[in-house]
């Protein structure tokens, strides 16, 4: 298996690393760039398309090592399609943020229900007792709630060149070890491929990056990553087996977490822009963009290591990492003022 996930990450990464230059060009000259706004980092605009590139690189590598076997796998390629679609549409011509919202709840939606695919988490393991917690009619429901999560926290967290694409990485890798311990030869190889896929990407998107990845990648990791926790991790008997996706992407989860509550606080709708964000805190502080970015890479490796290593202990032994993580992460957050509102109101929506 390990050999398998060796091949998938080696052909999606090449495939990316050439697809990626395509991509650019065809942004281009089709005029789909991204604008220079109040809230930008970048100085001058950048064409997008980058998601596409990725998508394109993960697809071509599941198709080459077989992973089209199975049907789910399928499903995930069809409906990370049809999300890459909605965020090319977005990145073209803002969509409104409740239809474009829609348009990620129908998507997963489709992969939950559609008979030939059925993605689903039906129970998860406890370790309380020691059985399993089936979820009845709200497993759809739950798995949907779980998927579009996933969607909308990378598309918070894409805010600085290489930041989204390199969180993407780490988390992908952990599920990926994750998976090998466990024995899921679908999730290993969903997760090499997206690995090799955004490490290729990266190449031209770290700072100063060639090309963005867009709502169109942004959404497409955060999506795929869902996928592959429902696929992998969350079907095993892991006593954390929740808790081990969660910890891959804390950063961005907690980065979202703070900004909806941050937001609310002050009166203004969730999906309503700021400069409050993790990155934009740590650029205050006087870091640049590429050591806000390497910190927050190193703060995402550190994560993803407690996430493999809940796997190898007992339960209460995970709970005091758990418990660890929180009081660390809680810390840092009130240092650095994420729940507190600095900047007024502004009226455009957004990220």
């Amino acid at each position: 298996m390990l050999q398998h996930a060796g091949i998938a990450f080696a052909v999606a990464l090449v495939a990316s690393l050439i697809l990626t230059p395509l991509a650019r060009r065809l942004a281009l000259r089709t005029g789909t760039v991204a604008p220079v706004v109040n809230r930008s980092v970048h100085t001058e605009p950048k064409p997008f398309l980058g998601g596409l590139a990725m998508y394109l690189a993960f697809a071509v590598a599941m198709i080459l090592t077989g992973g089209l076997r199975d049907p789910q796998v399928v499903g995930i390629l069809v409906c990370g399609g049809l999300l890459v679609l909605l965020g090319i549409r977005d990145d073209r011509v803002p969509m409104r943020p409740k239809a474009k919202f829609l348009g990620q709840l129908a998507i997963a939606a489709l992969l939950v229900y559609v008979p030939a695919w059925q993605l689903q988490v039906t129970a998860i393991y406890s370790p309380l007792g020691d059985k399993w917690v089936s979820f009845g009619p709200l497993a759809g429901p739950l798995t949907i709630l779980w998927i579009v999560s996933f969607i909308n926290v990378m598309n918070f967290i894409d805010g600085l060149d290489g930041l989204a694409a390199g969180i993407s990485t780490i988390a992908a890798l952990t599920l990926l070890v994750v998976s090998l311990q466990q024995g899921m030869p679908s999730a290993i190889l969903l997760s090499a491929a997206l690995a090799g896929s955004a490490v290729g990407f990266l190449r031209y998107n770290f700072n100063p990056a060639k090309i963005f990845m867009g709502d169109a990648g942004s959404m497409f990791l955060g999506f795929t990553l869902a996928a592959v926790s429902v696929e992998g991790v969350m079907k095993s008997a892991l006593a954390v087996s929740v808790l081990v996706p969660v910890l891959a992407l804390a950063v961005p989860i907690f980065d979202t977490a703070f900004a909806i509550v941050r937001r609310l606080a002050g009166g203004r709708s969730i999906g309503q822009a700021d400069k409050d964000h993790l990155h934009h805190r740590l650029l205050r502080l006087g870091l640049s963009h590429r050591k806000t970015v390497l910190v927050m890479w190193g703060v995402s490796a550190a994560l993803g290591l407690s996430a493999v290593a809940l796997t190898e202990v007992n339960f209460a032994e995970a709970m005091v990492i758990v418990g660890i993580v929180l009081a660390v992460v809680l810390a840092a957050a009130r240092r650095l003022g994420l729940l507190a509102v600095t900047e007024p109101r502004e009226k455009h929506p957004g990220h």
